[in-house]
């Protein structure tokens, strides 16, 4: 009877989550934490199938050299102050890898840095080519990286470092796993989401597809990445946050213990079940559901419009300190000249009169025409009908 209602439960449970990802649009598969189904994962964008056949080229007669040890630097002299901070960083990127997978990673690597992408393809391995639109492209199997200054698109953002951080991230992911196979987006997701680029860009494109509901299924993650400038930003931004939520500090020994299992020879599904007693359905629909909760408000608070409406309240507020400013000077003036105003009154009607003024200055007296400077009066006094008067 206990066991009966166990299965029943079990049956419930199933059945309640297969309608809650159907809701999601996700193709629900049998769930079975036991499942040994093997699954063929295609290689990120920016690193091409290859074979450890292929050899890393000697770089170009002329190139300068740096040799870091377990790093090597080759690039053109005229690129030294654009590659230094790349050596300078070298050494902390691969203690911040490490740490992340929990083993030693990044034993070897050679990376080439080429001022445009042509040139950066021209150092490429003989038969491993990799898209036209790449900034960098790592050649994981046998540890080289190549790096472009200048990318292909001249009004995308570039910057150098993240590149980097994110190429050193594929070989050590690689490296981490002894290279098997592991699912695009998680790839695509670690290397994004180590390096640390763009996180401000990749929060707003998160907020923005979880209000419009444009989140990507993991499952066509895995198959393929979009090709649209969207639906690539959004795939990526998805990735590395799908990453973060593994990588959360509670669970940071549940991840490495996700790689130790791979390295071991798990399917990726397997040792993600046996890591954190999820399948990757699951996986999703929690992610979705932090998604949700992180991204539902704030994406309208930062949205564009509402910070143009903040730029336009800035605007007014300075508007109108300036203008209460002004009002203040204004007054001022407005009673400096009443002031002036009413002496040069006076001084009109007691030229009507036919009086002089006289100027009482130390010991001697003088004559003066009317119309004296204002800041000339001293003490005035007329004759009038014979007598003399101070005027008030």
């Amino acid at each position: 009877g206990a066991l009966d209602g166990q299965a029943s439960h079990r049956v419930r449970e199933h059945r309640i989550r297969r309608e809650l990802l159907a809701r999601l649009g996700l193709a629900v598969k049998r769930l079975d934490p036991h499942a040994t189904q093997q699954r063929t994962h295609a290689p990120p964008a920016d690193a091409p199938r290859i074979d450890s056949k292929l050899a890393i080229p000697p770089p170009p007669a002329g190139f300068n050299t740096h040799d870091g040890g377990w790093i090597k630097f080759a690039y053109e002299p005229g690129l030294r102050e654009r590659v230094q901070p790349l050596i300078t960083q070298a050494d902390a990127a691969r203690a911040e890898l490490v740490r992340r997978f929990g083993r030693p990673v990044l034993s070897k690597v050679t990376v080439y840095v080429a001022r445009t992408p042509g040139e950066m393809a021209s150092l490429a391995p003989e038969g491993a080519p990799f898209p036209r639109y790449a900034a960098g492209v790592a050649y994981s199997d046998i540890g080289f990286v190549l790096l472009t200054l200048h990318p292909a698109d001249p009004n995308s953002r570039h910057d150098l470092g993240e590149v980097f951080r994110h190429e050193l991230a594929h070989v050590a992911l690689h490296d981490a796993v002894d290279g098997r196979p592991v699912p695009r987006w998680f790839n695509e997701g670690v290397a994004v989401f180590v390096s640390g680029e763009g996180s401000v860009t990749r929060l707003q494109t998160l907020w923005t597809a979880t209000v419009a509901d444009e989140l990507l299924p993991l499952g066509r993650l895995e198959r393929t990445f979009p090709t649209d400038a969207v639906g690539v930003s959004v795939a990526y931004a998805q990735a590395a946050d799908v990453v973060r939520f593994l990588i959360r500090r509670q669970d940071q020994q549940r991840f490495t213990g996700l790689v130790e299992r791979v390295r071991k020879g798990q399917d990726f599904e397997r040792a993600l079940n046996d890591s954190y007693g999820l399948d990757l359905a699951t996986l999703e629909f929690e992610w979705r559901e932090d998604v949700a909760r992180r991204y539902t408000f704030w994406p309208v608070i930062f949205s564009g419009t509402v910070i143009w409406v903040g730029a336009i309240g800035l605007f007014i507020w300075g508007w109108r300190r300036r203008r209460k400013r002004s009002g203040v000077t204004l007054a001022r003036w407005g009673r400096e000249e009443a002031a002036e105003d009413e002496l040069r009154r006076r001084l009109r009607e007691a030229e009507a009169g036919r009086v002089r003024i006289v100027f009482a200055r130390e010991a001697r007296s003088e004559v003066v025409d009317i119309k004296p400077r204002v800041e000339e009066i001293e003490v005035p006094r007329v004759e009038h009908e014979g007598g003399w008067h101070t005027l008030h």
